[in-house]
């Protein structure tokens, strides 16, 4: 049976062990970089900016550009 868990590395001699473990034949190790932990920026964000009117962010943005 395999099961697959994933770990975070804190200390250096944990990844050590880990090693061994894999030369043991006990567990195999991969890194597999898809498994970046997905950011909901929606959430992250919401309610940081305020609502304005058109108006206001065109006339923000005319001052910006130096017109």
């Amino acid at each position: 049976m395999i099961q697959t868990v994933t770990i975070d590395i804190i200390n250096e001699k944990a990844l050590k062990l880990l090693q061994d473990l894999e030369l043991l034949q006990l567990i195999r190790m991969r890194k597999d970089s898809s498994q970046i932990p997905e950011i909901n920026w929606v959430a992250r964000y919401k309610g940081a900016m305020s609502k304005q009117r058109l108006s206001d962010i065109d006339m923000q943005l005319n001052e910006l550009r130096g017109g």
